[in-house]
């Protein structure tokens, strides 16, 4: 795959909840190594976004690829079994504003779980590779905890880790530091940002403006549900295109 070639195709989603409309024909693309940071306020869909995109949520309308094999619906047209399903979502990555750790695991055993048991990979290089990953995400003397002995802060960095495990594709992020306290921020914030370094292909619904500003290689606004505007980091805080852009950012991301 070139770096030029969508690894995520999202065209013409839109979702309702009864009489309300989440999102109305989102349309996007992410290429190999972007960083695309999804903003917007309270309510504007971005984290239903991501849920439709591994289909944790299942869309109304509209199509998402990855890598160019459509996500949901097989080629025969019929929505997806769980199992399939299942195979699908081993290749999006995705990391839990609410950590989402199964707490009677270790972390050694929270990382190794599903390469080991979804895609069956040896055990001994599974082990070697998540003591790797979890020396990446400075955690290496946390192994054989459980998540209860864990701050908040290294619990999202255990879940980021347990992502990586998978070998995905790509990595989706939903508010993945709201939950913390303010001083635990920063240690997230610092494993995200060498992710965007080395051209991990993310998707990240953040609050963090300072992050989104300092890391993505674009910024995808989203207001009621609608792309409002996307565009370049530098672009979109300096001189945005549109009056809504404007207020979120004079509201958010004052200075």
């Amino acid at each position: 795959m070139t770096d030029d070639m969508a690894v995520l195709d999202v065209a013409g989603i839109s979702k309702r909840f009864g009489a309300l409309e989440v999102l109305s024909d989102i349309s996007f693309t992410v290429t190999r190594g972007e960083t695309v940071c999804v903003l917007g306020a309270s309510g504007s869909g971005k984290s239903t976004l991501l849920r439709c995109i591994n289909w944790l949520e299942r869309p109304d309308a509209g199509q998402i690829y990855l890598n160019g094999e459509r996500i949901g619906i097989n080629n025969g047209g019929v929505v997806m079994s769980d199992r399939e399903l299942s195979r699908v979502r081993t290749r999006i990555g995705m990391v839990f504003q609410h950590f989402a750790l199964w707490p009677h695991l270790t972390v050694l055993q929270n990382l190794m779980e599903a390469p080991v048991q979804v895609q069956k990979r040896p055990v001994a290089k599974v082990r070697e590779e998540a003591m790797a990953l979890l020396a990446k995400v400075g955690l290496s003397d946390k192994s054989d905890a459980f998540p209860a002995r864990l701050s908040g802060g290294q619990k999202q960095r255990v879940g980021i880790a347990r992502a990586l495990a998978m070998k995905p594709d790509v990595l989706l992020f939903d508010e993945p530091t709201s939950a913390l306290d303010p001083e635990l921020v920063g240690e997230v914030l610092v494993v995200m940002r060498e992710l965007a370094r080395e051209g991990r292909t993310m998707v990240i619904v953040t609050h963090e403006m300072g992050f989104a500003r300092d890391a993505a290689t674009r910024i995808l606004f989203l207001d009621r549900g609608h792309v409002v505007e996307t565009g370049p980091p530098e672009r979109f805080f300096v001189n945005p295109d549109t009056e809504r852009a404007r207020q979120f950012i004079q509201r958010y991301a004052a200075g």
